[in-house]
């Protein structure tokens, strides 16, 4: 079982890529950072991201509020921001769970 050491760095996925479709290291890096890179364009502009059988990529908004230094115990506004969010698709979630 899993315990959060266990990781694939992005070297590692385009080493995998390269060794496994028989393309050179830099072919295999080029096609990864397109991919990242479109998808954080496409966020960036405010668009969602669903790729079929993976997962979606949107970006979520937090509203503004009202939250509290702890140290201090002073009321602090926090301001509205644009986070990414990502939900796995239901093939992903069950080939993980198998």
């Amino acid at each position: 079982m899993c315990q959060g050491r266990d990781k694939m760095t992005k070297s590692q996925l385009i080493q995998k890529i390269a060794e496994d479709y028989d393309l050179s290291k830099q072919n295999a890096e080029t096609a990864v950072s397109l991919v990242l890179s479109e998808i954080i364009k496409a966020m960036e502009r405010g668009e969602r991201v669903e790729l079929r059988g993976f997962g979606v990529f949107e970006v979520r908004v937090r509203q503004a509020r009202q939250a509290r230094n702890p140290k201090t115990g002073r009321a602090v506004s926090v301001p509205e921001k644009r986070v990414p969010f990502f939900k796995a698709g239901k093939e992903l979630r069950q080939r993980v769970d198998n």
